[in-house]
């Protein structure tokens, strides 16, 4: 369903103000533009028109950013069909990892330092606890999205990361975790570990990193957040897909935009995730948006360990051979995504569409908007 009110137009209200904005960097700027552009005649298109019952189709080109909330759905389903044919029959983990708000400031400045050094204490504190023999004795793996933002799109950068419950030994046997259907590894130990690896690996990027800050990162009691393992293999990678491609705040949140204030929904995880309604200035909504516009090249979804790209090719298959068969166990599926097929006619259905005419980067040509383009199409061919 579409939504009724568009990030966009946010973005083309306010925009003189935005190009003036000290809040908003050069790269922030152009994504934001590649955004308010997304589907309109700006970026050009194309017109089809149908051989068999005259109906003309005008298509605008997409902006295909991946911050935009126009441009993520397809992205989304293709990413969920390759992840499926990586997963085994075993018991996954959902672990997430969050940084301290006193982090914001430094994420502002430096995010790529920030968010790198995020990953990299996310994946050594998990690789740490796999490899003790007291919890697995054994290299495991790890899949990682990277969000940077809470409900109220105030910068909360985190990491959802799924993790195997097993790992391969150094004689190369599969090893099942020792959590008793509970938790992967003890969360309260995984806190200490991963602060500890995080702000050496800050360090390690900023070598002039103020004092004062590594200190209130010692004083701060960090979390890491753990689930229950889900309760099929299949579940795992429908419950990533909620996060892979996910964006700041999607169409279908904002509730209402006025000349001044743009008002959206959000939920309040504080009052067990009640919906809630919050109100803000059209440029303070934009500033807060562009807080979560990740460096340009900048990978958000990162592979680890056993589920490596240079690595599984030759660990899954092996895994494979060790992991009994299930009794009952029904060959999964294959999930399909139908295509998009611009030849279909939307009117008659039938696989008629052609391309008449590509529209540069303007409006749509005037003969193109006639009151009857049935008519006009079919007189053209006579």
């Amino acid at each position: 369903m579409k939504a009724r009110f568009e990030l966009a137009v946010v973005l083309n209200q306010h925009w003189p103000a935005v190009e003036k904005s000290a809040h908003i960097n050069g790269w922030q700027l152009r994504t934001l533009s590649a955004i308010r552009r997304c589907r309109t005649s700006d970026l050009g298109g194309h017109v089809d028109a149908c051989t068999a019952c005259g109906n003309i189709r005008i298509s605008y080109n997409s902006c295909r950013n991946r911050h935009c909330p126009k441009c993520q759905g397809k992205e989304r389903e293709n990413w969920i069909v390759k992840r499926e044919e990586d997963l085994l029959p075993i018991p996954y983990f959902h672990v997430v990892f969050t940084l301290p708000d006193t982090l914001n400031s430094l994420a502002m400045c430096k995010p790529k330092a920030v968010y790198d050094s995020l990953f990299a204490a996310a994946w050594q504190t998990i690789e740490t606890f796999g490899k003790d023999a007291k919890h697995l004795g054994g290299q495991t793996g790890m899949i990682c999205i990277l969000h940077t933002w809470g409900q109220t799109m105030q910068l909360h950068p985190h990491l959802h990361c799924i993790v195997p419950g097993g790992g391969l030994s150094k004689t190369g046997n599969w090893k099942t975790a020792r959590n008793k259907g509970k938790y992967l590894f003890p969360v309260k130990a995984m806190s200490k570990v991963f602060r500890a690896k995080y702000v050496e690996a800050l360090k390690s990027l900023i070598p002039d990193l103020d004092k004062n800050v590594v200190n209130a990162l010692f004083k701060k009691e960090w979390v890491v957040y753990a689930k229950r393992p889900f309760a099929h293999a299949s579940h795992v990678v429908e419950y990533l897909g909620r996060y892979t491609h996910k964006i700041a705040i999607s169409n279908h949140r904002i509730k209402a935009i006025d000349e001044q204030t743009v008002t959206f929904g959000y939920k309040d995880y504080r009052h067990e995730g009640k919906k809630q309604s919050m109100i803000l200035d059209g440029m303070e909504f934009i500033r807060r948006f562009a807080l979560h516009i990740l460096p340009k090249g900048y990978v958000r979804i990162r592979h680890y360990g056993i589920l490596s790209s240079t690595s599984k090719a030759i660990t899954l298959p092996e895994i494979r051979k060790q992991l009994p068969e299930r009794k009952n166990n029904k060959p999964k599926e294959k999930r399909l995504v139908e295509p998009y097929n611009p030849l279909i006619c939307p009117c008659c259905k039938t696989e008629t569409m052609v391309t008449i005419e590509i529209l540069p980067k303007r409006g749509p040509p005037q003969r193109f908007r006639p009151k009857d383009q049935k008519e006009f199409w079919l007189n053209k061919g006579e």
